[in-house]
C-alpha cells in the first residue's frame, strides 16, 4: 500500500499484486531495473501480503547474497538436503537481486536446480535483478528460458508524478507540512532514484528541527543545495563507457578496439552518441577516448545513431540484434541511476 504507482512501475506492481494474492499462477516473476526504483520494496511487499492472506504459507526471502552464503556453508558444512528443503519446500520463494550469481558456477547450479523443482511443483518463485534478462547471459541458456517461461516486469527510473507522490507520502508518515511547492521543488530536481527522495525528505525535516524554521520553497532550496548539485552531477565519458559494456554485456575497453565487427562498432557508435547527448566532451576528446578516432567519425556515428532511430533500424551489439531506441534508452536509465 506504501508503494506510489505510476508510468514507470505500473505493470510492476500489477504483477507483485497478482502473484501475492493467487501465488503459482505467474511464476517465476522477474521485476527489473536499475538500482533504487523500488524492486525490493515490490519483493518484501509480495511476501509480507502473501503471509497476511495465508499466515500458514512458508515464505523464504533471501538477497542473492545470502542464497550464495547459505548454499556454501551447507555445502562445507554437510548441510545440504536442509538448504535444499528450506528452499524448496517454500510456497514462495523470493531472491533480490539474481545478477549477483553471475560467475559462480556452483551457486548458478544449485539456483537452476531449485528453480527447476519449484517450477514442477507449481510454486511461487519472485526474482529482482539490475538489467533485463537479455544482458544476463551470464545466467545460463537453461535458467534464463525458465525466467523468460513466467513474467518479467521493468520498472525505470521514478517519473514526475511518482517522484511527487512519493515525496508526499514520507511527508504525510513523518508528520510534515509539505507545501506543494516544496513536494514540486523536490521531485523536480531529484530525479534519479527514490533515495534520493528520502534523503531530501530527511534532510528538510532535520533542518526544521534543529533551526526550528517551518519547512518553505526559501528553507528547501538552500537546505537542499548540495543535493541538488549531486544529483545533477555531470555525466563523463568513463561512465557512459562504463555503462554500454554493462547494459550489452561486453568487455570493459572494447570500445576501443579497432574490431570493425557490426557487434563491435555498433556499440562504439550508440557510445559516441551519447557521449555527445549526455557529456560536455568535444568532438576530439571523445574521439580520443573511443580508440583514438577523429572528429568526423563521432559525427559519423551520431549522424548513423540518429538514422537507426529514425527509421527503426535494428543494431547489432554482442552478436544480438536489438531495437535502437530500446538500447539508448537501457543505458540512459543506468546512466540515471549513477
Amino acid at each position: 500500500d506504501a508503494f506510489v504507482v505510476g508510468p514507470s512501475n505500473r505493470m510492476a506492481a500489477a504483477a507483485a499484486g497478482r502473484v501475492a494474492t493467487r501465488p503459482g499462477e505467474m511464476s517465476p516473476l522477474v521485476i527489473h531495473g536499475p538500482s533504487g526504483v523500488g524492486k525490493t520494496h515490490l519483493l518484501e511487499a509480495v511476501g509480507a501480503r502473501a503471509r497476511e492472506l495465508d499466515p500458514g504459507l512458508a515464505v523464504v526471502s533471501l538477497s542473492a547474497e545470502q542464497f550464495t552464503t547459505g548454499f556454501l556453508q551447507a555445502l562445507h558444512g554437510g548441510g545440504l538436503p536442509g538448504f535444499r528443503r528450506s528452499c524448496r519446500a517454500a510456497g514462495l520463494f523470493v531472491v533480490d537481486d539474481i545478477q549477483f550469481l553471475v560467475g559462480k558456477r556452483a551457486t548458478l547450479l544449485e539456483f537452476q536446480q531449485t528453480v527447476d523443482a519449484m517450477h514442477r511443483a507449481g510454486r511461487q518463485m519472485v526474482f529482482s535483478c539490475d538489467r533485463e534478462l537479455d544482458a544476463l547471459p551470464g545466467l545460463g541458456a537453461e535458467l534464463l528460458t525458465r525466467l523468460r517461461g513466467g513474467m518479467t516486469a521493468r520498472i525505470t527510473a521514478p517519473d514526475y508524478d511518482v517522484r511527487r507522490g512519493v515525496v508526499a507520502a514520507l511527508g504525510a508518515a513523518r508528520g510534515l507540512a509539505l507545501p506543494d511547492e516544496v513536494v514540486h521543488y523536490v521531485a523536480t530536481h531529484m530525479t534519479r532514484h527514490v533515495r534520493e527522495l528520502h534523503g531530501a525528505v530527511n534532510r528538510l525535516e532535520a533542518t526544521s528541527l534543529m533551526l526550528g524554521v517551518p519547512i518553505d520553497a526559501g528553507m528547501a532550496r538552500e537546505a537542499l543545495t548540495d543535493l541538488v548539485r549531486s544529483s545533477a552531477r555531470s555525466v563523463r565519458l568513463a561512465d557512459v563507457d562504463r555503462a554500454v559494456c554493462r547494459v550489452f554485456g561486453i568487455e570493459e575497453g572494447s570500445l576501443q578496439s579497432s574490431r570493425r565487427a557490426r557487434s563491435a562498432s555498433h556499440a562504439r557508435m550508440l557510445a559516441m552518441f551519447l557521449a555527445r547527448k549526455h557529456t560536455h566532451a568535444a568532438l576530439a576528446e571523445i574521439g580520443r577516448h573511443f580508440g583514438r578516432r577523429s572528429h568526423s567519425t563521432v559525427i559519423a556515428a551520431q549522424k548513423a545513431v540518429t538514422g537507426w532511430l529514425a527509421t527503426a533500424t535494428p543494431i547489432v551489439i554482442a552478436d544480438a540484434r536489438w531495437d535502437a531506441d530500446d538500447a539508448i534508452r537501457r543505458v540512459e536509465d543506468l546512466l540515471r541511476a549513477g
